[in-house]
């Protein structure tokens, strides 16, 4: 079995069984291509089938000069995924990568933004410029519903349901789930809608699509980057953020105001809790006023 053989039954592996996104395989496929980079250079014969664990000790190591920690352990999980996928299709009998040593990682936590904070974005956004309707509806969404930025790039009209107060949102692997939605976001997508989007001209094939660009056609990912780095160079802002900044806010914020954990993971669209608990870990101040709320002992004085 050769290697362009073995990765692209890989990539329809991750594609047709796991439901993974496009962006999601092109990563897994993006650090597996590093390793057959490093076999190429040492002029290895090995191939998918004969490659062993000295091999690949010798790839990480040579790659643990190059990238920090966190990148080495994600290297390392796609390579794991990858020969447990030859095992599982009896392509090979052992997992090479079985005994590799995963580097320790502190957990990272998530960046996230005050309401102050997100209130001065907002407010920042040109509303007299054809797009600042758009990019207010933009961060109100990202914010009001915890959306992923892939998520909101591929909202449609027909995903909204006001009457009922919910969205319906197409998340990772293309499972869906249905986000509770305010009366501010709603507005501000009202507003979009009606003086906006109504206005233009569509480009075939994106008449379905909520939010649009000039041209018509539905955004990308490095479109609303490009938006909420603009405005948080405009107010001076010293964070590096990103769409995903304003999810976290949202889980957090939520949090802080005492929602429940795990109607936290449902509109987050986490597959397991113990994704969705990194946030507790944001503001233990937070634990602590639980904890003198709510428990009999919290309240008593000594």
């Amino acid at each position: 079995m050769k290697w362009n053989a073995a990765v692209k039954d890989y990539s329809n592996y991750l594609k047709i069984e796991r439901g993974l996104s496009e962006n999601t395989i092109k990563n897994y496929l993006f650090d597996l291509k590093k390793l057959l980079d490093f076999l190429e250079d040492k002029k290895s014969t090995a191939t998918p089938i004969t490659i062993d664990l000295s091999e690949i000790q010798q790839f990480v190591y040579e790659i643990a000069t190059e990238v920090k920690p966190r990148t080495q352990a994600r290297i390392i999980s796609g390579l794991k995924g990858f020969f447990n996928y030859l095992v599982f299709e009896d392509y090979r009998k052992d997992n090479p990568t079985d005994l590799l040593e995963t580097p320790k990682i502190g957990r990272k936590l998530p960046d996230t933004l005050s309401e102050k904070e997100i209130n001065q974005l907002i407010s920042a956004i040109d509303l007299s410029h054809p797009q600042g309707e758009r990019n207010r509806a933009i961060l109100e969404t990202l914010y009001g519903c915890g959306l992923r930025v892939s998520e909101l790039i591929n909202l449609r009209l027909s995903d909204l349901y006001f009457e009922e107060d919910f969205i319906k949102v197409s998340g990772k692997g293309n499972k869906h789930r249905l986000v509770p939605i305010g009366n501010l976001t709603k507005k501000y997508i009202n507003l979009y809608h009606k003086h906006i989007r109504n206005h233009q001209k569509i480009a075939s094939g994106s008449e379905d699509i909520l939010f649009l660009n000039r041209n018509g056609k539905g955004l990308t990912r490095a479109m609303i980057f490009e938006i909420i780095k603009r405005l948080a160079e405009k107010i001076g802002l010293n964070k590096k953020i990103g769409p995903h900044t304003f999810r976290h806010s949202f889980a957090t914020h939520l949090l802080e105001g005492g929602a429940d954990l795990r109607a936290i993971q449902q509109m987050l669209g986490h597959e397991s809790i113990t994704t969705t608990e990194v946030y507790v870990h944001v503001d233990r101040s937070h634990l602590t006023k639980v904890l003198k709320d709510f428990h009999p002992r919290g309240k008593q004085e000594i």
